[in-house]
């Protein structure tokens, strides 16, 4: 990935923190190591697999995957989610002044967004994996997937979802593993699910 198409977005991203506090101040230095290359990380999952016509992130927070996909891949639509208003709003900035039209944040709960069903859900750092499924699940189209950003620890959330993935009618059809340009070696998951029915 080239790290320079990333720099406005960074220049306004760091700006908006200043205001909301979308990562904590320590984190701003690792912006694109951590929070930037680990969202573009699902490129892997396009490579292999399908690159969708929409996407949705689920409690975006202060927008990672979504708006770095949206950059990195301007003919996915991009939908970002989240119940804070002051971090949607944040994004919403974002998106003006780096004219990215196929980015639409929306303030909504997970549970009560059901405005339409999507080629891919994404999940970046926002609950256990039993509970993402759940909310992954009627808002995807039938065939569609989920692809959950994890870590080391996704051995032991995929056994504690064991029977949440049957119920969801899930299927687990890949783990894809990659690491961070960190200093230290920082190793990141993508647990791929695939929608039956």
């Amino acid at each position: 990935m080239d790290r320079n198409k990333f720099k406005p977005y960074m220049e306004a991203f760091l700006e908006e923190n200043a205001k909301v506090n979308l990562i904590s101040g320590n984190e701003e230095k690792y912006l694109y190591e951590k929070h930037i290359a680990d969202s573009l990380g699902i490129s892997l999952f396009f490579e292999k697999y399908i690159i969708p016509k929409t996407l949705l992130d689920i409690g975006t927070g202060g927008g990672f995957p979504a708006v770095p996909v949206a950059i990195e891949y301007p003919d996915i639509q991009v939908w970002a989610l989240d119940s804070i208003a002051k971090k949607i709003r944040a994004i919403e900035n974002i998106k003006q002044r780096l004219g990215l039209w196929n980015l639409h944040p929306v303030c909504s709960r997970i549970e009560n967004f059901r405005e339409r069903k999507f080629d891919v859900v994404t999940s970046r750092a926002l609950a256990s994996l039993d509970k993402l499924l759940l909310y992954a699940s009627p808002l995807l189209t039938s065939g569609g997937y989920f692809a959950a950003y994890k870590s080391k620890l996704l051995d032991e959330e995929l056994k504690s979802a064991r029977k949440t993935i049957e119920k969801t009618r899930f299927e687990l059809l890949d783990m894809i593993e990659y690491t961070l340009p960190t200093e230290e070696k920082h190793v990141r998951r993508l647990a791929i699910f695939r929608k039956n029915g």
